[in-house]
């Protein structure tokens, strides 16, 4: 685990910062959110085609990870909040053809199918992807890819306060909280500055 997430964060931050250093470096202020149809040209085909697919692979992966603490709260609070439901607690077996029996309760059935409309829903009314997603990244990478990775490391190897690692690592945490404000501000401005210009409900502008 330790290895697949230092090669996945390492690998997804040089794509990330070649893509924004690159394009700013390029373009300045003029970058469009998507390098790849944000001139107007969207030839050849199957390279957008090819990157749109990366992108639905890589969102729905993440979607799970990262919405999974959320359903674990949610269901282990209704678990105890109603504890003699048999909607919140019993398990239905369903047989499936060349898979075998698999369990199914309805109140995860419910809860996480009427989560994902909800939110695909007010995704959808959003239209400008692109600082959304800016502002949702700002948000959740300090707190979750390394303040609580820090402190849970720091915590379990017992690193002593004020030594040359713990200083080392609290650095890290502060200027990645630093970037993740910043980010955060940029995507804010650009929400705020779509929402003033012409705004349609479930219409995306290019």
């Amino acid at each position: 685990m330790k290895k697949a997430t230092l090669v996945g964060v390492a690998t997804t931050t040089v794509f990330y910062m070649l893509c924004g250093c690159m394009g700013y470096a390029a373009f300045g202020d003029n970058a469009p959110g998507n390098l790849l149809t944000g001139f107007g040209f969207y030839n050849p085909f199957w390279l957008i085609d090819i990157a749109n697919a990366a992108i639905v692979i890589h969102l729905v992966g993440a979607y799970q990870v990262y919405c999974q603490p959320l359903f674990a709260f949610i269901e282990g609070w209704a678990g105890k909040k109603w504890e003699d439901s048999d909607f919140i607690k019993k398990e239905y077996a369903l047989a499936i053809p060349f898979y075998g029996r698999f369990n199914v309760n309805l109140f995860r059935l419910v809860w996480r199918t009427g989560f994902v409309v909800t939110t695909t829903l007010i995704s959808m009314l959003l239209p400008f992807f692109n600082n959304v997603v800016g502002l949702l990244g700002a948000l959740a990478f300090w707190p979750l890819t390394v303040y609580f990775p820090v402190t849970m490391y720091i915590a379990q190897n017992k690193i002593p306060r004020w030594s040359s690692r713990w200083v080392a690592m609290q650095i890290l945490s502060g200027v990645c909280l630093v970037v993740s404000v910043a980010a955060a501000s940029g995507s804010i401005v650009g929400v705020v500055d779509a929402l003033q210009k012409v705004y349609k409900p479930f219409h995306t502008n290019y």
